[in-house]
């Protein structure tokens, strides 16, 4: 699982490093000419992509927290789908399952 995360996250970290500096290269991003738009803006695509990675970072944790199959393929479409609404709302669910006294570890770790 080790391997798994690291292969995972130096991804996203190579990914975004290129998205970025190629926009970059393209348009600063503080120019104020900067249209959003996904086909004449680098940097919506770099947006696009850094996002989306911060949702299937998220949802790595939500995987191995549940434990069943349907639990993940459900809330894997409610992160991509609503991003940090489905994130916020999971993170509800678990708050509302922690008992007094519990600390942060219960809501971070997976119950055995």
């Amino acid at each position: 699982m080790k391997k798994f995360l690291v292969v995972l996250f130096v991804g996203i970290i190579v990914t975004m490093l290129v998205v970025t500096s190629l926009a970059s290269l393209k348009r600063a991003v503080w120019d104020s000419g900067v249209e959003f738009h996904w086909r004449t803006s680098p940097w919506s695509v770099a947006t696009l992509f850094d996002a989306y990675f911060g949702f299937l970072t998220f949802y790595v944790w939500v995987a191995y927290k549940e434990r069943t199959a349907a639990a993940r393929v459900v809330w894997f479409i409610l992160i991509l789908a609503l991003g940090n609404m489905a994130m916020s709302a999971y993170m509800l669910v678990q708050l509302a399952k922690l008992r007094t006294g519990q600390g942060l570890e219960s809501l971070l770790l997976r119950a055995e």
